[in-house]
C-alpha cells in the first residue's frame, strides 16, 4: 500500500514526530528509515527504543493514528498508474490483494483518502493480521491463503526493501518501486520501475 498505491510516508512521519513532541521527545525523520515498510509497531516502537521512551505503544499508536487522519485529510492522491494498473488487473481477471504491514486503521484511511473502496480488492491484509512483519513473508503467504492462490503464482508489487525480502522469502515475483529506495537497494527484486506508470508488461505476463 504505502509507496505503492500512495505516497504516505511524510504524513506518517510527521504524525509520529508530533506524537513525539507531545510525549516530551524531539525525533528526527532519519530515525524512522530503517522501520519502513515493517509495520507501526516498529516504525513507532523502533524509534521509540532509540530514545528510550517507555510511552504505551498502542497510545502512541493510536495517537499517530489521530493526527494522520487529520493532516492526511485532502493530501492523498493515487501514485502515477495506480488506477490504470487496477484496470489492467481487473481486465485480466486477475485476483488482487492489498497486504499491508500497517494496522488496518492506516490501511482504511490512505483507501478512502484516494478514492479506493476496499471491496476493489479480494482481499486485504494488514500488520494486525500476522506476528512477523516484513522482511518475514508471512503476510504475503496470508494474503496468498485469502486470495486461493500459491504465493509463487502471485506479483508482489513493493516500495520497501524489507518487503522485497519478504516477496522472495515467500516465493513470490517482486517488482520493485523506487519511490522509497533507490534501485541498488532494491535489486533482489525481479523488475524494477519508477512507478506502476512504468512497469513494463512483462510483470503481469509470465
Amino acid at each position: 500500500m504505502d509507496g505503492v498505491l500512495v505516497d504516505s510516508e511524510k504524513f506518517i512521519c510527521e504524525a509520529a514526530i508530533l506524537m513525539f513532541s507531545e510525549i516530551g521527545t524531539a525525533v528526527k525523520p532519519d530515525d524512522f528509515l530503517p522501520f519502513v515498510g515493517m509495520g507501526e509497531n516498529m516504525y513507532i516502537g523502533g524509534v521509540a527504543a532509540l530514545y528510550g521512551v517507555k510511552e504505551d505503544i498502542i497510545y502512541m499508536k493510536e495517537r499517530t493514528y489521530s493526527i494522520y487522519e487529520r493532516i492526511t485529510h485532502g493530501n492523498l492522491k493515487p501514485l502515477p498508474g495506480v488506477l490504470s494498473f487496477i484496470s489492467k488487473c481487473r481486465r485480466k481477471n486477475l485476483k488482487m490483494a492489498v497486504a499491508t504491514s500497517a494496522d488496518k486503521v492506516k490501511m482504511l484511511i490512505n483507501l478512502k483518502e484516494i478514492g479506493l473502496d476496499e471491496s476493489l480488492f479480494d482481499a486485504t491484509v494488514n500488520g494486525l493480521e500476522v506476528t512477523r512483519k516484513k522482511p518475514f513473508p508471512d503476510i504475503f503467504i496470508a494474503a496468498a491463503l485469502k486470495l486461493g492462490v500459491k504465493p509463487q503464482e502471485c506479483l508482489v508489487i513493493e516500495d520497501a526493501v524489507s518487503g522485497v525480502k519478504a516477496a522472495k522469502a515467500a516465493g513470490s515475483r517482486c517488482l520493485a518501486l523506487t519511490t522509497s529506495f533507490s534501485r541498488e537497494l532494491l535489486s533482489e527484486a525481479d523488475w524494477i520501475a519508477a512507478s506502476l506508470a512504468d512497469a513494463s508488461e512483462e510483470v503481469l505476463n509470465w
